[in-house]
């Protein structure tokens, strides 16, 4: 990888790093990925600025080497520039403390590899598509991509994101594999909040828990039908006529995640797409097409492409019903009823919610909402998705909104709900009755720190690792400098 062009790239992934991993959900292959912060609005005249005033920045020399795995002293010098045109906060970010990041990453990699961790090239091809269509968004063209990172054409671009996804996937599987099965009792959960000396204990601040009612807008079955009559026309033409499945993607899918790939996916059991969705792939032979089925996000078709034990390559065609404006309209005069009724007393709003919502993962508790973050009922006013903050920062005690028209950010069809605060929780100092959650995700941190400091110190000592002479002064976190 030429170190000139590429460490940039390596900056991009402290922005879009851990992706997958960390924004995927129970949806058909990332077809919402939330975008990333923006990366591309800095100029590359600032970008060579900035290189101008490191003069002291050796572009060719080596950082380090961990096991099979350079890291140049541009690899460094470089990503923290990028970070700081990026708008990221470096303040406490050295020279030191990065280098020591870059080094924990590649000791994942290279030990994943010994471990025979498998991250295979489909994969990572079909991520680092996705990046390429994030950035294209940002930026308007393919064009501006290339001249940004100052690439001549689309495959050397491919490959260095190849090379920069392939370590960080391995480094992320290898982390899991570490840390994937450790839980905390809740014994052990005591005993670290009774360890915590009564002047450190820990502050929460403002919380609130939150309770919606939702109704989605009704589907006429004549619409459902016309879609999956058309699906079904789309296989025929492809079996009957030899028509190009990935062509009739590219013309009919309403997925943006692959419609420009020819609905292409590469999947295995473990990657988070909807259950009704793999169900199906993995009922179908190679060369084998489904029948119109339905998911969340409307109905679709698959084609298995290739079967690799347990990875499949497949492509899908995905086709959304529409939604007549009266279905919508209805769906917000039953919320306005039922709110209604709610101020009258004639139900209260978690009995309303247990008979007439449509959202089963809060129905059958109170219409409650869990955070997703740690599945508690309480939102920390400051951590708040800003969405549903705005949604609710006005209403008093036992105020219910209005109905909220609200889209899928995952793809699927719009829908109303009304919302209201169901407690309020002032800033307080750590209890362990009322913040048991919170308490036992801080002792299951403190339990995958000591797993890992622990993996780490054994490894450094089996691993070859070397420290160039100007970077031994460094006080890394870790025994990177061997005696």
């Amino acid at each position: 990888m030429n170190a000139r062009n590429s460490t940039l790239l390596i900056a991009l992934f402290f922005t879009l790093g851990g992706m997958l991993s960390a924004q995927q959900r129970d949806q058909v292959g990332d077809t919402q990925i939330e975008p990333p912060e923006p990366v591309l609005e800095t100029d590359r005249a600032v970008y060579k600025d900035s290189l101008k005033k490191k003069e002291k920045v050796k572009l060719d020399g080596i950082a380090a080497v961990v096991g099979d795995y350079v890291i140049l002293d541009s690899d460094v010098a470089k990503t923290l520039i990028d970070l700081e045109n990026q708008g990221a906060s470096t303040k406490d970010i050295t020279h030191c403390s990065l280098l020591g990041k870059l080094m924990e990453d590649r000791l994942y990699a290279h030990q994943a590899v010994q471990d025979s961790i498998l991250v295979s090239d489909d994969e990572v091809n079909a991520t680092g598509d996705r990046q390429i269509q994030q950035l294209v968004s940002q930026v308007g063209s393919m064009e501006k991509v290339l001249e940004f990172y100052n690439k001549e054409d689309v495959e050397s671009f491919r490959e260095e994101l190849f090379n920069i996804n392939k370590l960080r996937m391995l480094s992320e599987k290898m982390q899991q594999k570490i840390i994937g099965e450790i839980q905390v009792t809740p014994e052990e959960v005591r005993q670290f909040f009774n360890r915590i000396p009564e002047d450190e204990k820990p502050v929460f601040g403002a919380e609130l828990e939150i309770a919606q009612i939702v109704k989605e807008p009704e589907i006429p079955e004549e619409e459902k039908q016309k879609v999956i009559d058309k699906l079904n026309e789309i296989k025929a033409d492809v079996e009957d006529n030899d028509a190009s499945f990935s062509v009739k993607a590219i013309l009919y899918s309403q997925d943006p995640g692959s419609k420009s790939k020819g609905g292409f996916y590469s999947m295995t059991r473990q990657t988070p797409f909807v259950k009704e969705f793999k169900d199906v792939a993995f009922s179908l032979r190679e060369g084998e097409i489904s029948e119109p089925f339905e998911t969340v996000f409307g109905f679709h078709i698959i084609y298995i492409e290739k079967i690799r034990g347990q990875e499949l390559d497949l492509r899908h065609i995905l086709i959304q019903p529409e939604i007549p404006q009266k279905a919508i309209d209805a769906a917000k005069q039953e919320l306005d009823t039922i709110r209604q009724h709610i101020l009258e007393g004639k139900y209260t709003f978690a009995e309303a919610a247990l008979n007439f919502s449509d959202e089963k993962e809060t129905k059958f508790d109170g219409g409650l909402l869990r955070n997703p973050t740690n599945f508690d009922s309480r939102f920390e006013l400051t951590k708040m998705d800003p969405t549903l903050y705005n949604q609710v920062r006005d209403l008093k005690d036992n105020e219910i909104s209005n109905p909220i028209l609200e889209t899928d950010p995952r793809g699927g069809p719009p829908k109303y709900k009304i919302l209201k605060v169901t407690n309020r929780y002032d800033e307080h100092e750590a209890d362990f009755a009322k913040d048991y959650l919170k308490i036992q995700e801080l002792a299951l941190r403190e339990k995958q720190f000591k797993a890992i400091r622990k993996w780490m110190d054994t490894h450094i000592e089996d691993t070859y690792i070397s420290v160039n002479a100007e970077n031994r002064d460094c006080e890394f976190q870790n025994n990177w400098v061997k005696d």
